[in-house]
Parts: structure tokens; C-alpha cells; sequence
């Protein structure tokens, strides 16, 4: 059968095309995707070309298929896995499969080194290394994007589950953050801060008490407006923001902020700022660990830590670039249940004719993510900007988004799915 499809032929080069897709055989699926939400991964793949990691060196001959933060319905299944998935079943994909016999080896995934399937496609053929690593995830919940949005979460649950805590007089380490005790998330008001503050208040294992930073006071207040106070305090989380660039919220204010101002636990940095993990070291207590979230592009970047610290106070730092498969199931089962909504990570939505041009400009649009549907027809549009459009569909969006305190829905989706252009 044919789909529509975004592939990736070299450096930049990416290209809206029809594509015949081959018939699936006994180990493969075939399936209907409904949304992707862009990762900046997916930026540097397509500014790298072959020189990334997981692209073919053969590209420019036989292009792959870009997208990887994807949700959709089975539409065909393989006799080989026809115990297992059904027809009309929704499903998310874990894109870190590990695949040592893939076009680039171990390092091969979906919407980077396959042909035939990636998220910016209308129809795809999932092929037999994705099922046999189970990697194709069932998916329940009431709305596509958020399947599509499991994976950006699973980053988060990942890091959260990577802390580790001493014990002392053993060589056995606690994972995860420490149950009731201090975490502070620095520059925590983007997308991907909002999807951890959303999670450390409402996943299994909480922080008494939790700080969130940021030099904005408008990004700061949009996000005390998503995940309030009194929401944190049901939960047994005591949750203070906090801007860092007024005057006395210095470090000492920080560390102050903890029980006998003994410092944090767990402090997670959300941008690659070096004064801001300079910050984080300092405001470390006893056996407290750093986590550095956010990946730098320059791969010298370097900050300054406390080494007397690392000795005698039990400092250690770790990094996380993304979940594991299990981490993609906690997250698919948390929104399932209503308790955690990375809604708040959605600010622009596009049709798959915008894919290219978002793409391959994504450092230089603001906000956070772009939500893409794969079957319909729309430049990318802020969700804040969707009332401002002439067209009654998009004006009629954009008071669904308003009455959802200015946030993506299952509601907003199913009004665009059923009223949005078809793409040509």
C-alpha cells in the first residue's frame, strides 16, 4: 500500500513523499499513525545526516523514515504475533531498542535507521527487531498524543528512577530519589521540567519538599497556575518556585529552603547552563545527587564541581539521556490512570506538511513541543495563536484549548481530527 511520509535522504535534506510500503510478513505489523510529537533529537539527526550515530551511511540511496515519539493503531498484524495485538488496538513505540543487527548496529531505532517506519508517516510496517524486543507497548489512554508524548516522559521517569543514595558502612546503593526528603528541579519551567514537577508530585515515590527554579516570573507563574501548591500539599509535597534571579534567592536562599538548611537530596538541572550546575553542587547536602538533564550540542562543555565535597560529603552526579522500556510502561500506565498529564509539554500543533520546515528550525522556535498530526493539512500553529486565525475550525480550537487553562486536551484533539483538512 502507499502512505505519505517525511524521509531523510542526507544532511538537511528531508523530503515529503508518497511511499510504497512493501506487504508486512509474518513477524511484522502493519499500523496507522495518528500523531508525533518532533524531539530535538530528531533536529540533529536531520542537520547530521549520515554522520549520526543512527543513520545508514547509505541514506541518500535507501532513506529512512524520520519520527520517533509516536502513537497509532494497529492496522495488520503478522501471524507470528497475532496472540499478542489486535486490529483497531492503539499502541506507543519504546524507539531505544537496541537492535545489534539493525542498519547501524545496537544504536538502530525507529525514526532514524528503518525505511518503513518512523512517526511522520501516515502508515508505517513495524518490523520484526521492534516486536521481538518488545518495544511495541499497548496504550489505553483517551487520546493519541499523549502515546505520543509517553516517550519525552519516560525520559523523565528515567531520571528519577537513575538517583542514587549511599548507604552507610555498605557498598549498596538506593535508587531513586530519596522518599520524603528534599529535591530541588533547576530551570524546571520548561516542557520537560513540567513533566517532572508533574511527576514528583504525583508518581510513587514523592520529595517532602520540592523546588523549582527559573529567572522568569512568567514562566514561573504559568507554571505555579498547572501544578499548584495546594495540589502538591494532597499530596504530601510541600512546593515552593522560585526565581533565582531576584535579589537574596541566591544559593544560600536555596539551601536555606531545607530542613535546618542541610541542602538537597536530589537536584536536577534542566538546562546546560554552567552556573547553574555550579549551583546545583553547592546546594547538595550530605550524600546528595546531581542529575544532569539536559543534553549540551557542545561536547566540550564543561562546569566546575566540589571534589572535597565528592570525598567527604558523599557528593556524586549522574546523567540520563532517555528511559528504558519499563520507564515507557510506568509512564503509558500513569496517564492511563489520570495522574500524571504531559499535556503541559505541548505548545504548537502542525499537520505532516509541516514536518520538514519544523524540523530542520526547530532551535529557533520557541516553546515546547510540536504535537504533528500525520493525517491532516496545517502549518504550525502556537496553541496560544489558534483564536487569532480566521478560520472558524482553528478559532473554535483555540476556546477549547482557553477553557482547558490554555492546554492540549483529548477534546482539542478529537475537534481536530474530526474537523482539520485532510492532508492532499
Amino acid at each position: 500500500m502507499q502512505t505519505k511520509a517525511v524521509r531523510l535522504y542526507g544532511k538537511k535534506d528531508l523530503r515529503l513523499e508518497t511511499v510504497e510500503l512493501p506487504p508486512i510478513r509474518e513477524g511484522e505489523i502493519l499500523a496507522h499513525i495518528i500523531s508525533d510529537s518532533i524531539c530535538m533529537s530528531s533536529y540533529k539527526a536531520s542537520a547530521q545526516g549520515p554522520d549520526h550515530k543512527r543513520i545508514p551511511d547509505d541514506v541518500a540511496e535507501n532513506p529512512i523514515m524520520i519520527g520517533h515519539e509516536f502513537c497509532g493503531e494497529i492496522v495488520e498484524v503478522g501471524e507470528r504475533w497475532k496472540d499478542q495485538f489486535k486490529p483497531g488496538e492503539k499502541f506507543s513505540i519504546q524507539p531505544a531498542m537496541n537492535d545489534p543487527n539493525g542498519p547501524v548496529g545496537i544504536l538502530s531505532a525507529p525514526g532514524y535507521s528503518y525505511p518503513y517506519i518512523g512517526g511522520d508517516a501516515q502508515y508505517i510496517v513495524i518490523p520484526e527487531a521492534v516486536m521481538e524486543r518488545q518495544c511495541l507497548l499497548p496504550y489505553a489512554g483517551n487520546a493519541f498524543y499523549l502515546g505520543s508524548l509517553a516517550e519525552p516522559m519516560s525520559c523523565v521517569v528515567g531520571a528519577f528512577h537513575a538517583n542514587y543514595h549511599t548507604t552507610p558502612g555498605s557498598y549498596e546503593h538506593q535508587m531513586g530519589i530519596v522518599e520524603g526528603g528534599s529535591t530541588a528541579i533547576l530551570a524546571g519551567v520548561g516542557p520537560m521540567g513540567l513533566g517532572a514537577i508533574d511527576y514528583a508530585i504525583h508518581g510513587d515515590r514523592k520529595p517532602g519538599l520540592l523546588v523549582v527554579t527559573d529567572i522568569d516570573n512568567d514562566r514561573l507563574n504559568r507554571a505555579a497556575s498547572i501544578f499548584t501548591v495546594e495540589e502538591a500539599a494532597k499530596h504530601g509535597v510541600k512546593l515552593m518556585y522560585v526565581n533565582t534571579a531576584e535579589p537574596g534567592k541566591d544559593t544560600n536562599y536555596l539551601k536555606s529552603l531545607t530542613p535546618d538548611g542541610d541542602g538537597f537530596h536530589d537536584v536536577f538541572v534542566f538546562a546546560p547552563v554552567q552556573p547553574l550546575i555550579e549551583q546545583a553542587d553547592l546546594i547538595l547536602g550530605h550524600d546528595g545527587c546531581l542529575n544532569f538533564f539536559a543534553g549540551p550540542t557542545d561536547p566540550t562543555f564543561k562546569a566546575e564541581l566540589n571534589f572535597y565535597n565528592v570525598h567527604y560529603a558523599a557528593t556524586h552526579i549522574v546523567g540520563t539521556s532517555g528511559g528504558n522500556t519499563d520507564d515507557m510502561i510506568e509512564s503509558l500506565k500513569l496517564m492511563e490512570e489520570g495522574r500524571v498529564d504531559p499535556s503541559t509539554m505541548v505548545t504548537h500543533i502542525g499537520g505532516l506538511d509541516a514536518v520538514i520546515e519544523t524540523t530542520l528550525n526547530l532551535p529557533q522556535i520557541p516553546g515546547g513541543k510540536k504535537l504533528i498530526y500525520t493525517g491532516i493539512s496545517l502549518p504550525l500553529t502556537p496553541l496560544a495563536k489558534l483564536q487569532a486565525q480566521s478560520d472558524p475550525i482553528m478559532q473554535e480550537l483555540g476556546r477549547i484549548v482557553e477553557n482547558a487553562n490554555g492546554l492540549w486536551s483529548p477534546e482539542a484533539e478529537k475537534f481536530l481530527l474530526e474537523n482539520a483538512t485532510p492532508i492532499a
